[in-house]
């Protein structure tokens, strides 16, 4: 997923090192199955799979289908504002290059700026026989939630522990307290200052995820980065980065994507009504929180 994972697991517990080390090693495990579900760089993932197969039903693995789940409720809940149909314009913006491999991968042709592109409303999914349906040739992207449904499957199997952090490039779920017997506090990162913390959050059972336009920014057009507004093509500007807290690391994942989208009044008023936390940072690095921290 191009980012370091870091387990912690605080304090003490009944169980034995082995068994420890055990649980450790399926929650690192968690991570390589869902990459190898959902990757959109990786030709061979079951998510480049179900897109190589339009018109046609295809039956997929939980790993896959939870998280588009929640990716296609996301696009309804924002009227488009996010959509997972974007992949391919992400490809034709550059962001389309292995991270391992250094590889760029070419998808097949499709018109991604044209009116009738591809959006949302084309993949159908079926909760009964688990299975998507694409209507149009369509890439679908995932990173804004693959990595939160990572970092959950990972936690789950942690819960037998006092207190563990599952942190994945910033983007966490903190349970229990840390050793010291304290609430995890958990710096947000300057979004100018790679190195530095510009503000900080203390939380206990709950995810914490950030995203923002100041890492990942476009080879190929000038003033984009890779949160792109799929009606305009753009990136929105309001806000550079937008943390979420949330009670899951997926819904934190979508929910701070989609707030940036959204922009100002519409973003605050998404996070309000889902009851979540969360901090925005504007361009003149002004620090908005909603939810009362």
């Amino acid at each position: 997923m191009d980012t370091v994972v870091d387990i912690q697991v605080a304090g003490t517990t009944r169980r034995t090192d082995r068994e420890k080390e055990t649980a450790i090693n399926r929650a690192f495990e968690a991570f390589r199955q869902v990459e190898q579900a959902c990757s959109r760089f990786s030709p061979d993932s079951e998510l480049m799979q179900v897109c190589a197969r339009v018109g046609t039903p295809v039956s997929v693995s939980p790993l896959l289908f939870e998280p588009l789940k929640l990716a296609l409720e996301m696009a309804k809940l924002t009227k488009g504002a996010f959509d997972p149909a974007i992949g391919k314009r992400m490809e034709d913006y550059g962001f389309n290059r292995h991270y391992l491999t250094g590889q760029r991968i070419e998808s097949f042709e499709i018109e991604s700026f044209m009116a009738d592109s591809p959006t949302y409303r084309d993949i159908v999914l079926n909760e009964r026989d688990r299975t998507v349906l694409l209507r149009k040739p369509l890439i679908i992207d995932l990173g804004a939630v693959a990595k939160g449904f990572a970092i959950d499957l990972a936690a789950r199997e942690l819960k037998p522990f006092y207190g563990f952090l599952v942190n994945a490039g910033g983007d966490l779920f903190a349970s229990g307290l840390d050793e010291s017997g304290k609430r995890w506090e958990i710096g947000i990162q300057h979004p100018e200052r790679k190195d530095e913390m510009i503000c900080s959050v203390s939380i206990s059972n709950e995810a914490v995820c950030t995203s923002g336009g100041y890492e990942r920014k476009s080879e190929k057009v000038p003033g984009v980065h890779h949160i792109i507004d799929p009606k305009t093509g753009l990136s929105p500007i309001e806000w550079v980065s937008c943390s979420v807290i949330a009670p899951f690391a997926m819904m934190a994942d979508a929910f701070s994507t989609s707030s940036i989208l959204m922009g100002k009044k519409k973003g605050r008023m998404l996070i309000e009504q889902a009851g979540l936390k969360a901090i925005w940072i504007a361009s003149d690095l002004q620090i908005v929180t909603v939810g009362g921290i």
